[in-house]
């Protein structure tokens, strides 16, 4: 009998970790991964800088991930740093060999953000980057950057085929 409430709490885990089978996947079909296989992989550092690059693409099997680091804008107001940012993010992927397109993640980083930030950041976003097709994005506030004058700065990920 000592034996049964262990066996019971056992069952109970085991079923509940089951996936949920009823939910539609909406994802992609996967390529299997081959554990424990050595692939070459080649590292290019675009833009380098003191202690830092713009970008670093890291290439495998034809596949580019391409690391983009913060991009600021300098400008007087929010709007103007915002456009500065994403311009800064379009030139480090273009001199990555990638665009916006590419791009899978990202994440935007405001000083002392404002929910009236908001509509100001949609609408920038549109203008330079468009509304289809959106990759994975964050939005946070934060209480300050690397220097006082920034107040907006943007990092992304962003995955290319090799292309011939």
């Amino acid at each position: 009998m000592k034996y049964v409430f262990p066996f019971i709490a056992l069952a109970v885990l085991l079923f509940s970790c089951q996936p949920k089978t009823d939910k539609t996947d909406k994802s992609q079909p996967h390529t299997p991964v081959i554990i424990g296989a050595k692939t070459p992989l080649t590292k290019t550092y675009i833009d380098p800088g003191p202690g830092y690059s713009q970008a670093v693409v890291v290439e495998a099997n034809g596949i580019k991930t391409i690391h983009i680091s913060g991009q600021v804008g300098t400008g007087p107001n929010f709007e103007s740093q915002l456009n500065e940012a994403l311009e800064g993010l379009l030139k480090t992927l273009e001199h990555s060999g990638a665009s916006f397109e590419d791009v899978v993640k990202y994440n935007t980083y405001v000083v002392d953000y404002q929910p009236s930030y908001l509509d100001s950041f949609r609408t920038v976003r549109k203008q330079l980057l468009g509304d289809k097709d959106m990759p994975a994005s964050t939005l946070v506030g934060v209480e300050a950057l690397g220097k006082p004058e920034w107040k907006v700065e943007i990092d992304a990920i962003a995955v290319v085929e090799g292309r011939e």
